[in-house]
């Protein structure tokens, strides 16, 4: 069964390789504008489960992974920055405090679809005013849900994290990859 995932991100694509190359992407064109969830890990989960449900729709037969994140500070959802004042004001929201990151992941082969939330806290130090516009010059919030992207200029500011720190990227690998290993499984017994 092909395996499609249904992100363009690179970060998605990297992780996703730890365990696969296999795979192609295709980029979803849910909108994302029409959901509404009752928390912000809801959202997460909703956010995921509609990009895969709708690259499912595209190619039947095939397994499909999609994935979303969102950061949260106090219940509010920090998504991509629509420019740099947005992105400035989302780091400095940031800065010296403790947000969550939720990830959620839906894989479904159309028949069965199952999806999770897996949420990581992360605690910034205070981020000096010179390095966080040093970062928003660099162009690298633009892309990046809370204006930051772990694996970049935002580990000049970790303070620590409690949970995955692939969630924080995109992609909690080791829960996604025992979730595509039961479908592949769920398979060969259905075959045999």
């Amino acid at each position: 069964m092909k395996l499609i995932l249904a992100s363009g991100s690179p970060r998605r694509r990297e992780l996703l390789s730890l365990y696969t190359t296999d795979f192609e992407v295709c980029v979803s064109a849910f909108d994302e504008r029409a959901v509404h969830a009752e928390n912000p890990a809801a959202l997460a989960q909703a956010l995921a489960r509609g990009k895969c449900l709708t690259v499912s729709e595209q190619h039947p037969g095939c397994l499909v992974v999609g994935s979303d994140t969102v950061v949260e500070l106090e219940g509010e959802v920090f998504g991509k920055p629509k420019d740099a004042s947005d992105a400035r004001r989302m780091l400095r929201a940031l800065s010296g405090r403790t947000h969550q990151v939720h990830t959620g992941v839906c894989i479904t082969d159309g028949a069965r679809t199952e999806s999770f939330v897996d949420t990581c806290r992360v605690t910034f130090f205070p981020i000096p005013e010179e390095e966080l516009e040093q970062c928003i010059a660099s162009g690298e919030p633009f892309d990046k849900a809370g204006a930051y992207a772990i694996q970049g200029q935002a580990a000049l500011w970790l303070d620590r994290l409690e949970g995955d720190y692939y969630t924080i990227m995109g992609l909690p690998v080791s829960r996604t990859v025992r979730l595509l290993k039961s479908f592949r499984e769920e398979k060969v017994d259905v075959e045999r």
